[in-house]
């Protein structure tokens, strides 16, 4: 998308509206650039760079920018500053945390974030964007939602290609279509834990996975199973139960770990290693003296529950570094690189997880 072509010409801009006149105002009834630049106190050059929406400007001084443009009377358009983010329910800790994140990091780039919660692969998300790209968004950002779903329904991303709207995609990528994607290593993920669980001495290590086509899900699974393989634990398989990423999916996923005799869990999201604590509880036994539990995202609230849990963490920080360089490179429209980059997450020990009790 060519930003600079919305922009009015960069040797003027509008002044106030109201018609009330200011020294500094020509005769023609507009300001010069270095009018505005004398204002704001900064160079020509950074005051046609905040006009533009180009990145370099630090955020002070693109505040003083735009403090010297309102004082005028200019009043900036919208269009082609919104950056629309489709993520699941923002009740979810992690990915109210990541749009935060991504926002935040956005906004020095004169770009906003508008966030749109969907459930993953409904009409809703396919409504969003038909919506709000005839606003003239600059792009777009699938989180975590019909990114991740095998065979979703292609007519969101199909509708962002035809308009020439730029977008990524976090957590998973669609077939068949060359957009950037920036997703944590779910295969390391489960790595890590496997590896952590089986120095602790357990050999019957459960992973409770997301719903089977679920793109992060099944990648965990994969990693789980070879973790499991390389070590010489080959009925790994059988320790397998897919449930929705929920408290309760988590409660009755544990029960069916404990009854094939599971020592430890493995969960694919911090919700459901709760469920689990409420499961293995419910039957007399204690985490970690009895089976160690591993949940997955790492939010803030885990420092907090009985025991802390020992979670593999999103890198929610480096995710959104990528996500915002990556973007505002599309936004100009110049070239990215449209594989798949996977960011190492990282696994925190607190006290779910512990040695094997001897039989």
């Amino acid at each position: 998308m060519d930003v600079d072509a919305q922009e009015p010409p960069a040797t003027k801009v509008d002044g106030p509206k109201t018609g009330a006149s200011r020294k500094t105002r020509s005769p023609a009834g507009s300001m010069r650039l270095s009018e505005i630049a004398a204002l704001a106190g900064v160079s020509e050059a950074t005051v046609s760079r905040v006009l533009n929406r180009k990145y370099g400007v630090a955020q002070k001084t693109r505040d003083q920018v735009e403090a010297a443009l309102r004082e005028v009377g200019y009043e900036r358009s919208v269009k082609g500053e919104i950056v629309l983010i489709l993520t699941p329910s923002l009740k979810g800790i992690i990915f109210s945390e990541m749009a935060d994140e991504i926002e935040t990091r956005l906004s020095p780039h004169g770009l906003r974030a508008v966030v749109c919660p969907v459930f993953p692969g409904t009409i809703a998300e396919q409504d969003y964007v038909e919506m709000l790209i005839d606003k003239g968004i600059a792009a777009a950002i699938f989180l975590s939602s019909s990114n991740t779903l095998r065979n979703s329904d292609p007519v969101a991303h199909q509708l962002l290609e035809s308009r020439g709207v730029p977008f990524l995609t976090i957590n998973g990528s669609f077939a068949a279509v060359e957009a950037p994607a920036i997703s944590t290593d779910d295969w390391q993920a489960a790595e890590l834990s496997v590896a952590h669980l089986h120095e602790l001495g357990h050999r019957r290590i459960g992973m409770m996975a997301g719903p089977t086509g679920n793109i992060p899900a099944d990648r965990r699974v994969e990693g789980y199973l070879t973790s499991m393989d390389s070590r010489g634990l080959t009925d790994a398989e059988d320790l397998v139960v897919r449930v929705h990423y929920s408290i309760d999916g988590g409660r009755s996923a544990a029960d069916e770990l404990l009854n094939a005799g599971a020592t430890a869990i493995i969960a694919s999201s911090d919700d459901m290693a709760l469920g689990a604590y409420r499961a293995i509880r419910r039957r007399g036994l204690d985490v970690p003296g009895d089976v160690s539990v591993i949940g997955y995202n790492d939010t803030y609230m885990l420092e907090f529950t009985d025991p802390p849990l020992t979670s593999v963490r999103q890198p929610i920080e480096a995710i959104a570094e990528l996500c915002t360089r990556t973007l505002v490179t599309m936004v100009q429209d110049r070239p990215v690189r449209t594989e798949e980059t996977l960011v190492e997450p990282e696994l925190r020990v607190r006290r779910s997880t512990g040695p094997v009790r001897s039989s």
